[in-house]
């Protein structure tokens, strides 16, 4: 153990800190490039970091502009943070089922400290990621950049337009209001009339024939976890492929 720290004690005796700091191996083992003092360890950083590393080594100037992109993918993921953060402290004050459910979103209304400004920012939030990820698609559309080489990731942004509109959907039950509750059933039995399995799949939504305690706790266990799980994937490989591809496509 002495062994170890004498370099360090060493450094700190002399006054070198950076080095007394960087140059050991608790700061190794969590910066494995090393101390960022050379070109080499600071390509290193760059390309060793998810998130120094988002972004391609060449962009073009013009997709910089903010006319062009109106930062819409940005906000789409601004916005499923929020929902994120708030929907984890809403689970707090919130009981999926049918005899407490709509008690308890009336009394984050009315009781709970700032409940009805905390349940308003995750409603309208799921409004606007529903809009900006709808008009993000129609920006991709009309910029052309579903084009080669990037039509994937035109079908994993397809794929999140959809797991966004059933996600915003899943979310409509919970209150266990009136509104909420015959939304659902008109919802699903349009699945019910799809051909081959649609009582499969209204049977499959409802957890059984009718709307009930197993509706709700399926539709709760798909809102608060599947579906923002499968979404964070396909962000995930969304991005990647942005930054494979050159980065957001410029005009033509």
């Amino acid at each position: 153990m002495m062994n170890e720290l004498r370099p360090f004690l060493e450094d700190l005796s002399r006054g070198n800190f950076r080095r007394a700091l960087t140059e050991n191996r608790v700061f190794k083992a969590w910066f494995r490039t090393g101390y960022p003092s050379t070109p080499r360890n600071q390509a290193l950083i760059m390309f060793n970091n998810v998130f120094l590393h988002l972004h391609p080594v060449r962009i073009r100037r013009e997709s910089l502009k903010i006319t062009y992109t109106f930062c819409l993918g940005g906000l789409s993921f601004f916005l499923f943070l929020i929902l994120t953060v708030s929907g984890v402290l809403l689970m707090f004050y919130y009981r999926p089922a049918t005899t407490v459910a709509y008690q308890d979103m009336k009394d984050l209304q009315t009781i709970v400290n700032f409940g009805l400004m905390l349940r308003n920012l995750h409603r309208y939030s799921a409004h606007g990621m529903v809009i900006v990820v709808f008009l993000h698609m129609l920006r991709v559309f009309y910029t052309g950049s579903y084009k080669p080489p990037r039509e994937f990731n035109w079908g994993v942004g397809a794929i999140l337009l959809f797991l966004t509109f059933f996600l915003s959907f899943t979310g409509y039950l919970l209150p266990w209001d009136q509104l909420a509750v015959w939304a659902v059933t008109v919802g699903t039995n349009m699945a019910g009339a799809t051909p081959f399995i649609g009582e499969q799949t209204r049977f499959l939504l409802l957890g059984g024939y009718e709307i009930g305690d197993n509706t709700l706790i399926r539709w709760y266990v798909l809102h608060v976890i599947a579906l923002p799980l499968v979404i964070s994937i396909f962000m995930a490989v969304h991005f990647w492929r942005i930054r494979k591809d050159g980065g957001i496509s410029g005009p033509l």
